[in-house]
């Protein structure tokens, strides 16, 4: 019985351990949350776009589609001096479209799209000539 008495009580009035160490430890769980939760939020945002990236709706598909065109034709604006030579006037660059659109309603159009394809081609081939030159 007094084995079981001693034990008892210098259970009960033994000294607690420092609170440093709680804090230290509360800091160390606080940091592997963080942590954690950085980690998760970066895969959730991998999972995301890898869901966009295999979405085969036909809207979806579509208007991929449509966006990887729009900026190929944007590339084609850029790869043609029109930026700079206009300075990036959107009016500008709009008006030269729609007098190209007019000229393609006109009875000549054929001719002007063949001298236009002739040109882009030569251009297309001169870089291509260019770029394996500088390889």
């Amino acid at each position: 019985m007094l084995g079981t008495s001693l034990a008892r009580k210098a259970g009960g009035s033994a000294a607690r351990g420092s609170f440093a160490a709680t804090r230290l430890a509360l800091r160390q769980a606080l940091a592997a949350t963080n942590d954690a939760e950085r980690r998760a939020t970066a895969a959730r945002h991998r999972l995301d776009a890898q869901r966009a990236r295999l979405d085969t709706r036909a809207w979806v598909v579509k208007r991929r589609e449509r966006t990887r065109h729009l900026i190929e034709l944007g590339g084609l604006v850029q790869k043609s001096g029109l930026v700079e030579l206009t300075g990036d006037d959107r009016a500008a660059l709009y008006g030269a479209f729609t007098f190209l659109a007019s000229m393609l309603k006109a009875d000549d159009a054929e001719h002007s799209l063949a001298l236009w394809r002739r040109g882009g081609k030569r251009a297309f081939d001169a870089e291509a000539q260019s770029a394996s030159e500088i390889r």
